[in-house]
């Protein structure tokens, strides 16, 4: 007899984090093809943060559950899914519903973490790990001796980039605040103070013939500076529109204003190139190829924690039921790594 409850933090609308709503209800059952999984953990993810002012670009309408991805252990499968996956830890990139104590997925979108691998440890390297991964690999195909610039290479995912660029044999700059340079360093960084003027200067002081590849996931004007610092044959990599996170107005006009520069962009004959990052993108016309490919790159994220090439930098842990804490200090700016959800 199973007499667990289901617990999950609903985001009922815009509101403060001290706005996010308790759900108790019943656990789910597995339908075909799906499992449930028992979350062990989860995290407050950037999108979360923009989901809450309404500024997602394309988050379902209020009242929702979020939770952009979570780590667990099968519970139940449901018909048609090996009965072996109940009792394994696996990983899911959902981008919403994650904020709940158990979880219905579908069996082809569970990833296996490897034994020896903590729930918390794995939950920080799932979104960010991914895309790091993907922008890295897939879209860059940054190489050994490439110089590559990270933005906010203190944040999430730019950790991430700049552990595997490294590990790819890249020299990495990356921009951010003062306070985090001497952490930059002794990681073999080149740091930039972000907030210091000309930072394309800087940069271009550091790598005067242009660098490989730029990650930016700020967005708005800089974007043209990043484009500039290429050398030919480079790659940037937009991910994100972190300067207009705070703006009013419409979320999409930011996204599209940077689709049509980069298809601008590449429009142009110079031989370097622009990407927009979205870690769905082809999920809608190609599932399976879609969910092959997350799992091969997610893999090789979990086999790089093992070898040591990557560090899951957890910034907290806080129990499900304190989600308001657990985002007011994500959002606070003042602390390094993944802010971390158990049940």
């Amino acid at each position: 007899m199973n007499t667990e409850g289901l617990v999950e933090v609903v985001l009922p609308g815009k509101v403060e984090p001290e706005g996010l709503q308790i759900r108790l209800g019943a656990v789910p059952t597995a339908g075909p093809g799906q499992v449930v999984i028992r979350m062990e953990a989860t995290g407050v993810s950037f999108a979360e943060q923009q989901m809450r002012r309404g500024r997602y670009y394309d988050q379902p309408p209020f009242p929702f559950v979020p939770g952009y991805d979570l780590v667990g252990t099968v519970l139940a499968t449901g018909e048609g899914v090996d009965p072996g996956l109940a009792g394994t830890r696996v990983a899911a990139l959902l981008k919403v519903g994650g904020w709940a104590s158990h979880v219905l997925v579908d069996a082809a979108d569970v990833v296996p973490v490897p034994a020896g691998i903590g729930a918390a440890e794995a939950e920080t390297l799932v979104v960010n790990g991914i895309t790091a991964w993907q922008m890295l690999h897939r879209k860059a195909r940054v190489r050994a001796g490439d110089t590559v610039v990270v933005h906010g290479a203190n944040g999430g995912v730019g950790s991430v980039l700049v552990q595997l660029a490294q590990a790819a044999g890249a020299r990495v700059i990356g921009t951010a605040s003062e306070r985090h340079h001497d952490a930059l360093r002794e990681r073999g960084v080149a740091p930039v103070d972000y907030r210091a003027g000309d930072v394309a200067a800087r940069i271009r002081e550091l790598a005067p013939r242009g660098v490989a590849a730029v990650f930016d996931h700020v967005g708005g004007r800089g974007i043209v500076d990043s484009w500039r610092l290429l050398a030919p044959g480079g790659t940037l990599v937009s991910y994100g529109s972190a300067s207009t996170r705070d703006d009013e107005g419409s979320k999409q006009w930011p996204v599209l204003k940077l689709l049509g520069r980069v298809w601008m962009w590449n429009a142009l004959p110079n031989r370097r190139r622009a990407y927009f990052f979205n870690v769905w993108a082809g999920r809608a016309l190609a599932k399976n190829r879609f969910r092959a490919r997350l799992r091969t790159d997610l893999t090789q994220v979990f086999a790089a924690l093992q070898r040591g090439e990557v560090s899951a930098q957890i910034a907290a842990q806080l129990p499900l039921t304190r989600a308001t804490d657990a985002m007011r200090l994500a959002e606070s700016g003042t602390v390094a790594g993944k802010v971390v959800l158990n049940p």
